[in-house]
């Protein structure tokens, strides 16, 4: 089995997360070998005693509803990285998804793509919400815009987190040009597993310690 701390965005999205918390989260991520820290855009710039030597840094934006205007998402993407962020994982407008106006969702897409032309983007398309044919289409809106992952899930919404199901149609959709991240709900070694089978390549945990060892 790969690596598995590699695969992993060690993740800290609490609205009532502190500095501290993140502090401790950078910490833990560099004694565990994650891959990154994934946390809220109003922690950046971190503290200057917050040293993540070699750990990513990861922000979300529109986050966790993804209701928000495009542009706005686009304007806290590039303060994120701006401010540090390596990395940003979008959640797009779920009611264009719904609604099936792929234009509008590319759209939505592109204009946080072009807000950050150098950092990784991963799109957040809540997979739990939509039916199949909403998640292909979706994966090829991603695809369309120039985003660099499709991601299954905030982990805030009710519908539930990833699934294995979700995962595999979102792999097959997107094949070699996009990669896939799982996020939410996975608690243990034997869910990481499955999703890294289904075709995921990167994991988004809070539950990092127990999943590493897991396996």
């Amino acid at each position: 089995m790969t690596n598995v701390a590699k695969m992993i965005d060690h993740t800290l999205l609490k609205p009532e997360a502190t500095f501290n918390d993140v502090a401790a989260l950078v910490e833990e991520a560099k004694e565990l070998g994650t891959y990154s820290v994934c946390v809220s855009p109003s922690m950046l710039p971190l503290p200057e005693d917050v040293e993540l030597g070699d750990v990513k840094l990861c922000v979300v934006v529109g986050f966790p509803s993804g209701a928000v205007a495009s542009e706005v998402k686009a304007a806290e993407a590039a303060r994120a990285v701006a401010a540090g962020a390596d990395e940003v994982d979008m959640v797009i407008n779920l009611g264009y998804a719904k609604e099936h106006d792929w234009d509008a969702l590319e759209y939505d897409i592109a204009v946080v793509r072009d807000a950050i032309p150098f950092a990784l983007l991963k799109v957040i398309i809540e997979s739990a919400t939509l039916t199949d044919e909403e998640i292909v289409e979706a994966c090829k809106c991603a695809e369309a815009s120039g985003a660099d992952f499709v991601k299954t899930s905030t982990g805030f919404h009710p519908a539930g987190g990833a699934s294995v199901e979700a995962v595999k149609l979102m792999k097959e959709t997107v094949g070699d040009e996009l990669e896939v991240k799982a996020s939410g709900g996975i608690r243990d070694a034997e869910t990481a597993k499955k999703m890294i089978e289904a075709g995921a390549t990167r994991l988004g945990l809070s539950s990092s310690r127990a999943v590493i060892e897991g396996f």
